[in-house]
């Protein structure tokens, strides 16, 4: 459960009850696609009961799960179909479809091989924290992060968010700390990262298993390279990856968050209060270390803070308290959609 986080922040203006939650998200539930539905999107209940709240509450926190299904019908398999459907109209007429019936052609291919479609789904998280107005959602992906949005918006009267928004730019503290070896206050910085340059080459280097405290990643730093990831950990408590669009990524509960814990106490409710609970306390020191919330953009800012530092410029003073090397020019691929 929350291996991957997006941020929003949740207008103030907007208040729910659980009841009504419940009631809002009952007329999306999900279902699976029909014979020629390409996809499915809708709410289930996240303990997986059958009949099940489809809003659960743990300890205040609120929890959904939306779950999308689509029908997987590749590429060179519809053309296919489309070509042996010309060639028989061809055959028979003498003549070739034009461009408006090829259109069509396709539609037609389509439905006829929908039915015999395999179905991939995948599910989502999230998190709503009501008092303090926190939207967070079990994503490294935007688009699907963006679905769920809508699928919010459409469904709760009055509801608004913004990706939650910092002071600095997550970039501009990462080659900070990188450059200088110094994390912010109750951080640490491991052993993974990655750099890319903003010029046209857009080379990139990352960083695996590999410490990070050497003069190498300073020079990339100086030479134009800039942060687009890299791996922290938070009061020897959980470990991730944060990237320069301030997504969290590779969350991580490390033994300490265990201790204390009985072998045999487990459950979505464990489950909810600890990733909840620990969540709760990272997210405000990791907005604290890149300066402060930002304006975000919901009618008025939560914070009087400057605009975020360009990725080139020094933010603001931060407190003290098996290896891989890769080099190339190709960007990461977004993570995929199932």
């Amino acid at each position: 459960m929350f291996k991957n986080m997006i941020v929003y922040r949740i207008a103030e203006s907007w208040q729910t009850e659980l009841t009504q939650l419940e009631e809002a998200l009952a007329k999306s539930l999900f279902e699976e696609c029909g014979a020629t539905q390409e996809k499915s999107v809708g709410w289930v209940p996240p303990r997986g009961d059958e009949h099940g709240l489809l809003a659960e509450s743990v300890g205040g926190q609120w929890i959904l799960r939306l779950i999308t299904e689509a029908k997987v019908l590749p590429g060179s398999v519809l053309a296919r179909k489309v070509k042996e459907k010309a060639a028989r109209i061809e055959q028979e007429t003498g003549r070739k479809p034009g461009k408006k019936e090829s259109k069509e052609l396709k539609e037609e291919a389509k439905l006829d091989l929908l039915p015999m479609a395999f179905t991939k789904q995948g599910s989502t998280w999230v998190w709503i924290d009501p008092e303090a107005h926190l939207l967070v959602l079990d994503t490294g992906s935007q688009g699907r992060a963006d679905e769920v949005v809508t699928m919010l918006v459409d469904a709760l009267p009055g509801f608004a968010v913004a990706l939650l928004d910092t002071a600095e730019s997550p970039q501009a503290c990462m080659a900070h700390w990188l450059k200088e070896q110094e994390p912010p206050v109750g951080f640490s910085i491991d052993r993974e990262c990655e750099l890319k340059s903003a010029d046209e080459a857009k080379a990139v280097v990352r960083y695996s298993r590999h410490p990070l405290d050497i003069d190498e990643v300073r020079e990339h730093i100086e030479q134009g390279k800039l942060p687009t990831k890299l791996a922290m950990t938070w009061d020897d408590r959980v470990s991730f990856v944060l990237t320069e669009s301030f997504q969290i990524k590779k969350v991580s509960f490390l033994d300490t968050v265990f201790e204390g814990q009985k072998q045999d106490d487990g459950g979505f409710d464990t489950d909810v209060a600890i990733a909840t609970g620990e969540l709760t306390k990272l997210l405000p020191d990791l907005i604290d270390a890149l300066g402060g919330e930002g304006r975000t953009e919901l009618g008025g800012g939560t914070s009087t803070a400057t605009p975020r530092a360009d990725a080139n410029t020094k933010p603001g003073a931060v407190d003290n308290s098996k290896s891989a090397v890769t080099t190339d020019g190709d960007d990461e691929e977004e993570d995929p959609p199932f």
